[in-house]
């Protein structure tokens, strides 16, 4: 099992990727609505303008996936391939980077013909910004940081926590992540209500928000951007942003596409004004087809890191947590310092020994010095 689980979920990851790539989002029945469905009916149960309220919400909305995704993990601790096709599962539909690159594509589109009324309402598929006064820079903008923020969102989050932890990882992330799209926001009805799942998710997403920003610079030249330019601009505005991730992931962008974001966004009941990132002049249709291409390339380099993951780091520290429960559990560093404390005690115990060695008892070869150690696993 300690050899096959981790290939199993690195080939589900991978697996789940190429689907997402190939086929995106299934256009019915796509379960996140499904969850969406379940944990709104949940909210109308529970709601009261409270965090306490709100946190048993969270613990309910979030632990429920986790404790399915534990049961399917324990369901296939012993079957490599149904794992496999279970993180395959739950990875393509946890992922959501076609979609991404694709509403992006078609913005791009719609600005360049002109359609302003066309490109307002599309803006809903990818961010909750009143879109009526927009114009073409505005719209721009806000799909540049709308796709700069759900690359770490919908694709980085979901395969770092994948490769972490499996299936759980997987199901527990979306779901804190729709929860935090739910009422993550600053509305009468959510503002205390929703506090505890926005901090949940932005705890969930403090790595992987800076390994985008770090993974943006360092694919920047596959959309003709400047590296060094994306390193300065992430460093100095990533910061600036009242997200603790969102500005790691839009600073960099900024930097890569040589545009300014930022700047005062409009809600429907209320409006927030933003720091600006980056230098440059504001975003334009021309802009929007190069932040995709950066996001479908940060999606593959994190692809890579994820599926390598479980077969390297991942199993270094399973071996590292194994020996420490073994030597935690009074098992010692290997089968002679154990049965030495072992016959030590027996002895003592039956009056038998005052301070010599206890008899000495042959001991059977074991690779490692610990049993199953030597082998790998």
């Amino acid at each position: 099992m300690r050899r096959t689980a981790p290939v199993a979920n690195a080939v589900g990851l991978v697996a789940g990727y190429a689907l997402d790539r190939l086929i995106g989002d299934p256009r019915r029945w796509h379960p996140v609505a499904g969850f969406g469905q379940v944990a709104g009916a949940l909210e109308r149960r529970l709601h009261r303008p409270d965090r306490t309220a709100g946190a048993v919400f969270t613990a309910l909305a979030v632990g429920g996936p986790v404790a399915l995704g534990v049961a399917a993990a324990l369901a296939t601790r012993h079957r490599p391939v149904s794992r496999a096709v279970l993180v395959a599962a739950g990875t393509w539909t946890v992922l959501g980077g076609r979609t991404l690159r694709r509403e992006a594509a078609i913005m791009g589109r719609t600005l360049r013909d002109g359609d302003l009324p066309a490109a307002r309402e599309r803006l809903g598929n990818l961010c909750g910004r009143d879109p009526s006064t927009l114009d073409e820079s505005e719209l721009a903008r806000a799909t540049v940081e709308s796709v700069a923020e759900n690359t770490s969102d919908a694709v980085v989050a979901p395969l770092l926590w994948g490769a972490v932890a499996g299936l759980p990882g997987l199901l527990g992330y979306r779901a804190a992540n729709t929860l935090d799209a739910m009422v993550g926001h600053r509305s009468e009805r959510y503002a205390r209500f929703g506090t505890p799942s926005a901090r949940l998710d932005d705890l969930l997403n403090l790595v992987p928000s800076r390994l985008t920003g770090l993974l943006t610079i360092a694919v920047a030249p596959v959309a003709h951007g400047d590296r060094e330019r994306a390193w300065r601009v992430w460093r100095r505005d990533r910061n600036d942003h009242p997200s603790p991730n969102a500005g790691q992931c839009e600073a960099a962008m900024a930097g890569a596409l040589g545009v300014r974001l930022g700047g005062r966004n409009r809600y429907f009941g209320r409006s927030e004004v933003r720091p600006f990132l980056g230098d440059g002049p504001r975003p334009e249709a021309r802009h929007l087809k190069r932040a995709a291409r950066i996001s479908g390339a940060v999606g593959l380099a994190a692809l890579g890191l994820a599926a390598a993951y479980p077969l390297t780091v991942g199993r270094l520290a399973g071996a590292v947590a194994r020996r420490g429960l073994r030597v935690a559990t009074g098992r010692g560093t290997g089968p002679v310092l154990g049965r030495e404390a072992f016959s030590r005690g027996r002895w003592a115990a039956r009056g038998r020994w005052a301070g010599g060695p206890p008899p000495v008892r042959s001991e059977p070869s074991r690779v490692g010095g610990v049993p199953g150690w030597g082998s790998g696993r």
